[in-house]
Order: structure tokens, then sequence, then C-alpha cells
């Protein structure tokens, strides 16, 4: 099969469910109000690459390259990033909605989540070092062996996170954010 390069596109407004998305590599290129929901992204390698404004809902990410990708106002529902390629994984996630994704095992270190919604996301033996919630919705998200050390949690909202069961030495939280550590203990905080 041919594999194709594009470099410096635009696409805006695009169905790509109704006209499919070339396999290929995609450097530097611009996505706006496109539908990605549930097409299969397998093989495909984004590089430098924003996505605003998009639909990529239970896409399938199996193979594909995401590397220094700004998601915008995305709804991302279901998407299981642990499939993709593990080489140079680095994106930044704002105001976006990503329920129900799975990050199970990834290297996120220093990466940045801002005003998302992750609800029932699952960090399981992710490992966020460095990581930045700012203003994040965490209700549900599941933290099993996960490495949160110097991770910035002080602008996120509703996690549970078990400090038996996670790294989070030197990460930051607030005052009011405390009772997400502590939930484990059925204690009353007041």
């Amino acid at each position: 099969m041919e594999k194709h390069y594009f470099e410096d596109e635009s696409y805006n407004g695009i169905d790509f469910s109704q006209h499919p998305l070339p396999k290929g590599d995609y450097e530097n290129c611009s996505f706006l109000n496109c539908i990605l929901e549930g097409i299969n992204l397998s093989g495909v390698n984004f590089t430098d690459c924003t996505f605003d404004g998009c639909n990529l809902s239970l896409a399938v990410l199996e193979g594909t390259t995401l590397n220094n990708i700004q998601f915008i106002d995305c709804k991302m529902l279901g998407l299981h990033f642990e499939q993709c390629s593990k080489f140079l994984f680095t994106a930044t996630f704002n105001n976006c909605q990503l329920n129900l994704s799975s990050f199970y095992k990834l290297n996120l270190k220093k990466m940045k989540f801002i005003k998302t919604n992750l609800g029932e996301v699952d960090f399981s033996e992710a490992d966020l070092t460095g990581a930045l919630f700012d203003n994040c919705e965490l209700s549900q998200a599941v933290f099993d062996g996960t490495n949160l050390e110097k991770a910035d949690l002080r602008t996120a909202a509703n996690y549970s996170i078990d400090p038996e069961k996670n790294k989070i030495k030197k990460a930051r939280f607030s005052t009011e954010g405390l009772i997400g550590l502590l939930g484990e203990y059925d204690i009353d905080v007041r």
C-alpha cells in the first residue's frame, strides 16, 4: 500500500468518515472542525499537527504516531492512547473531552492537560512525572501504580488517588484537593 506525505496542509470541516483520510505522514498540518469519529488511524504518523474543534471519539489508534500534537476543544471519548506508537508520544490537551480514554502504561512525562475533562480515564501504571492538570475534571479517573511525582494537580478537581498505590513525591495539591488523597481512609474531613 502506498504511503503518502503531507506537509503544511490545512483541513477544514471535513468529515473523514465520508471522505477517508489517506494513510501517511502528516507534518505541521492543521485539522479544524473535522470529524474523525470512529475512523481507523492505524499506522498514520502525525508530527507537529494541531487538531482544533475536532471529534476523534472512538478512533482506532493502533500504531498511530502522535509527536508534538496540540488538541484544542476536541471531543475524544473512548480513545486507547496506549495503542499508539510509544516512540516520541507527546501531546497537549486544551479544553478537551477525554472521558473513558486510556493512557495505560504510557510515558506522559510533563504532559499538559488544560481545562480538560478526564472523567473515568485510565492512568494505570502511566508515568505522569511533572505532568500538569490545570483546571481538569478527574472524576472516577483511575490512578493505580501511577507515577505522579512532581505532577501539578493544584487546580484539578474530583480526583481520588491512593498514596499507597501511587508515587506522589513532590506532587503539588491544593488544600481543598487533599480529600482526594484521603478517600481510601474513610475519614471525615471538614
